[in-house]
């Protein structure tokens, strides 16, 4: 199976996913600005496709449109009124180039979005009309995110499917560039002490996160994860699986983590997968004393429910 799903080392490809994140941050704020609210922030993440990923129907100066990242043709598509234009990917179009070729397909199709143009909980802080230093795209590196974004994406999706409760969608977050997944209790959760706007409303509600991003400089490789907010006390004390499976500390709370290569090496990935996410649910919800917790479950069959 590691022929089957790429191995995607960070180093390999940092500049180009620091370039296609800032990007994608730029789409992102748009629809930040265009989509009607929804809780949790769910109206600004983005949607995979079997092509790359997209906003959803976005209403602007009285235009529909969407934006989608083709990263089979290596094209930033925007669709609007029957009318379509785009922007090619390639290597050297900096996050300024990107930026300013954006703006102005948009205001050919009647847009004009105003949006605080400068990136949002990353390392990287120059406003994007000046950002000049990110303009790396590689192909190949682009293709295995893509299949391996398309896979983390379908596995999700089933698991999503076995919760009969309040459920978020399966979405990628362009402010950090995971694709996650949450489940909730249904229940408040305490208000955090000293939280912005964002994390107010994207905590309000007692949940349990699951999510897969490509490495960051904290991390340094592609892994799965699961949190449980507000954390338990005993929740790190709980068994997880497959054996590579750990909790590791992220502050003052703890995340369960499973990395990508301990996936693609298994000998079924996507059971592999979907046992991690239900071991790190169960964990959870047992010990946060979730309304109809099973505490005796260890796994659910495909096409099961659990709540």
């Amino acid at each position: 199976m590691s022929d089957a799903l790429p191995a995607l080392p960070l180093a390999a490809w940092e500049p180009t996913k620091d370039t296609l994140h800032l990007w994608t941050q730029i789409v992102g704020k748009i629809q930040l600005a265009s989509a009607a609210p929804r809780n949790h922030w769910w109206h600004t993440t983005l949607k995979v496709t079997d092509r790359g990923y997209s906003t959803g129907r976005m209403l602007h100066d009285g235009v529909s449109f969407t934006i989608a990242f083709d990263l089979v043709n290596h094209r930033l598509d925007v669709r609007a009124g029957g009318r379509e234009e785009a922007v090619p990917l390639r290597d050297g179009l900096s996050v300024a180039a990107f930026y300013y070729e954006l703006e102005a397909l948009l205001r050919r199709l009647g847009i004009q979005v105003k949006i605080k143009a400068e990136p949002y909980g990353v390392p990287m802080t120059t406003p994007f009309a000046d950002d000049t230093e990110h303009d790396a795209y590689d192909r190949a590196a682009v293709e295995d995110f893509r299949r391996a974004l398309l896979w983390a994406d379908e596995v999700f999706q089933e698991f999503s499917g076995w919760f009969d409760g309040k459920a978020s969608p399966v979405q990628l977050f362009w402010h950090s560039f995971d694709l996650a997944t949450a489940r909730f209790s249904g229940r408040p959760a305490p208000e955090m002490e000293g939280a912005d706007p964002v994390a107010r409303e994207a905590y309000s509600h007692e949940v349990i996160s699951f999510g897969w991003w490509a490495g960051d400089r904290q991390t340094g490789a592609p892994a799965f994860y699961s949190y449980t907010h507000p954390e338990p006390e005993a929740l790190t004390g709980q068994p997880l699986r497959p054996d590579a499976a750990t909790w590791e500390p992220t502050g003052a709370t703890h995340q369960a983590r499973l990395p990508w290569e301990a996936v693609r090496e298994a000998a079924d990935p996507r059971d592999a997968l979907l046992d991690f996410l239900q071991s790190a649910y169960v964990a959870g919800a047992v010990t946060a004393g979730w309304p109809g917790a099973d505490l005796n479950s260890t796994w659910c069959p495909p096409r099961g429910r659990v709540r």
